[in-house]
């Protein structure tokens, strides 16, 4: 059981972690974005708390029997407190407002926690229970108000986070409503996994029954399920789209390499230290510029009668304007290629074309050019060999 709550704690705090790195970079962390951030650690702490291997630590470190209990409820309870904060920054309103609300709602967990710890102190648990101290002392004197109170406390923090995900996801589209959705079914799970199954267990033995084993062995699993699909509910907008980002720029990468092999011996930009570690990203960009520096300094070898000439061939045989003139491009990129890695003369009156991939934005230009390239290299029209390209 220690096993299955430690792997939750390990997800929550990845997924805090995930929060944070793709944040967006302001000059400081958003309130939404720390008190998500703070929910998460908090879960992932809970998690922490509530295993029996951390009890049993608990308990001996402090010599007093069932320790870990006020330690663990007080923790949920904290946990229970920030998700309504959560809530509160998420909906948003003026600063006035929201300090208001957040305040309200320290204080009313607060004294929750409050009374947890001195429930503890006066109830009778002198028998350590590890895995079921909610149904050992369902019974006992002001062990069972506690138990009761933090269940309570859990619960409404829990319904209002359902009833906000419900309203909310019919506002908003895209990721942000699969977010609120998995949010949603993650809140579900702890409130029929968790919660309903510890009031069954809880209610059964008030009424001289035995159902320990929701308690005992449904609850915290279904608690740990809970947390990782709630998880994944706040990381999934953020984390997706940076994933995607990254694919895309793999791609483009790649689609990139024949032009870059075909120029990289033009170009002086400097190599990385090291390319092997890096996001796509990063090596898209190097990439870029690299081929950006090797245009530059074949600038001087651009024949635009090897380009008008492209041009009006394509032109010809039916091509779109725009698709005419980046093959028209490329085919006059290969000639000063060619004639670079030839060592030949300059043009003695350079070109004061500009090609498309130098006046766009973006990796769309250079992508249609080492496209154009590589149809026409394929098609045999371009150039009448291979580039001899020197190690660079």
């Amino acid at each position: 059981m220690s096993l299955v709550v430690y792997l939750a704690a390990c997800a929550s705090a990845l997924a805090c972690a995930v929060l944070f790195r793709y944040r967006p970079r302001t000059a400081a962390p958003s309130p939404l974005t720390v008190s998500t951030c703070v929910a998460i650690t908090l879960g992932a702490v809970v998690f922490v708390c509530s295993a029996p291997l951390t009890l049993s630590a608990v308990n001996e470190l402090t010599g007093i029997p069932n320790f870990g209990a006020p330690l663990t409820y007080g923790m949920l309870s904290a946990y229970s407190c920030s998700l309504l904060i959560l809530l509160i920054h998420w909906r948003g309103g003026s600063p006035e407002r929201i300090r208001c609300l957040v305040l309200r709602t320290v204080a009313a967990y607060g004294a929750l926690i409050v009374a947890v710890v001195v429930l503890f102190t006066l109830a009778d648990a002198d028998v350590e229970r590890l895995s079921d101290l909610d149904t050992y002392y369902a019974n006992t004197p002001y062990m069972r108000e506690m138990i009761v109170l933090y269940l309570l406390g859990h619960s409404a923090a829990m319904l209002v986070m359902c009833a906000v995900c419900v309203k909310w996801a019919r506002e908003v589209t895209g990721l942000l409503r699969t977010g609120l959705w998995l949010i949603l079914a993650g809140a579900l799970l702890d409130v029929v996994g968790f919660q309903l199954t510890k009031y069954t267990a809880v209610v059964a033995r008030w009424s001289g029954h035995d159902l320990d084993v929701l308690s005992t062995a449904v609850a915290p699993p279904m608690a740990s399920l809970g947390a990782l699909v709630f998880s994944a509910g706040f990381v999934l907008p953020r984390l997706l789209p940076a994933a995607q980002a990254q694919w895309h720029s793999l791609d483009d990468h790649r689609r990139l390499g024949p032009l870059w092999s075909r120029l990289r011996f033009a170009s002086t930009a400097p190599k990385p230290p090291s390319a092997w570690w890096q996001l796509p990203q990063a090596r898209l960009r190097w990439r870029e510029v690299s081929i950006h520096d090797a245009l530059l300094a074949l600038a001087p070898y651009f024949d635009d009668r090897v380009r008008e000439q492209a041009l009006d061939a394509g032109l010809r045989e039916g091509h779109p304007a725009h698709e005419a003139r980046v093959a028209a491009e490329a085919a006059m990129v290969a000639d000063a290629a060619r004639r670079a890695a030839d060592r030949e003369e300059p043009q003695a009156t350079p070109s004061t074309y500009r090609l498309y991939a130098t006046e766009v934005s973006g990796t769309g230009g250079l992508v249609e050019l080492a496209q154009a390239l590589t149809r026409s290299a394929s098609a045999g029209t371009v150039c009448e060999g291979t580039v001899r390209a020197t190690p660079g």
